[in-house]
């Protein structure tokens, strides 16, 4: 990579933002790319979008990941609980990821993966992206406050990543050539009624929508999921709708002009990858045909 990209880890990532049940928008939005002829060397996720970066980077196509949640609904994910430090337990998403994932850890990924955390005793970002902790690191990444416990990672507690970096482009951005980034969590107008989730909600949607503002603005290709705010943070009964908007609104950010002149620079990059991997392959068979005669 580093003969194409000079001082680039990677030539191309993907950064996924939260934004609870809105997060399905995202594999409206991978499918697009997949047309695009478009693959990450890395993604990061916070909260939703680590859900759906786990899954993608475990192998899983944007159809497959909608088949994973259909007949489900928000408490087969939730497990009451009788603690101080949140209304629910996330043993169910827990046990669903670990059911669903084939990777035991991220090193196992079949793209690198990193997944956002907040450290409730820090007050910090953290970016999980080694180690066998791959599980507790999404399920903590999507722990809102209150509703959720915090998860303990070697016992620390981490709560949801989007309270502090809900849309991670700065966590892969000096590593990357490119990096194009999907926000699917635009700002939702308050509730004409007032209820403990519906004040969660709207308090989390504030504080996620004011950290993403440098976020944005370093995307080489920003995405800006609209349509899907009347849509709850916990909704999981339109997930083929949300989808097709984020479907939708990416087709009409690929087909521009700047956009498309990214992609064609990625195809160009894949066909230098490629002629380098084939003369490799040349050189080795050549290695290995002169060793034969030399034995003989």
């Amino acid at each position: 990579m580093a003969l194409f990209s000079k001082s680039y880890d990677n030539f191309l990532g993907y950064a996924l933002s939260g934004g609870g049940a809105k997060g399905f928008a995202h594999l409206g939005s991978l499918k697009v790319l997949e047309k695009c002829g478009l693959k990450p060397d890395v993604i990061a996720g916070t909260s939703a979008g680590s859900i759906v970066g786990v899954l993608y980077a475990d192998g899983y196509h944007p159809e497959e990941i909608v088949e994973l949640f259909k007949k489900r609904e928000f408490k087969d994910f939730l497990e009451f609980s009788i603690s101080k430090a949140g209304l629910l337990k996330s043993s169910r998403l827990h046990d669903f990821l670990k059911n669903n994932l084939r990777a035991k850890c991220f090193e196992e990924l079949k793209t690198p993966l990193y997944v956002i955390a907040t450290d409730w005793n820090k007050a910090r970002t953290v970016a999980f992206s080694k180690g066998d902790n791959l599980i507790d690191a999404v399920v903590a990444s999507c722990s809102v406050p209150v509703i959720f416990s915090p998860q303990y990672i070697q016992g620390d507690p981490y709560v949801d990543g989007g309270l502090l970096k809900n849309f991670p482009v700065s966590v892969i951005r000096k590593k990357c050539r490119y990096v194009i980034g999907v926000n699917v969590a635009a700002m939702v107008p308050p509730a004409e009624k007032i209820s403990i989730r519906n004040v969660i909600e709207r308090s989390f949607n504030l504080m996620s929508n004011s950290n993403t503002i440098i976020d944005k603005n370093l995307c080489d290709i920003l995405v800006e999921v609209k349509g899907i705010e009347r849509y709850k943070m916990f909704d999981l009964n339109n997930m083929d709708t949300i989808s097709e908007i984020g479907y939708h609104q990416t087709v009409i950010k690929m087909s521009q002009k700047d956009s498309w002149r990214i992609v064609e620079k990625c195809h160009k990059h894949y066909k230098r990858i490629e002629q380098f991997q084939q003369k490799l392959e040349n050189l080795r068979k050549k290695i290995n045909y002169s060793s034969e005669t030399n034995m003989l």
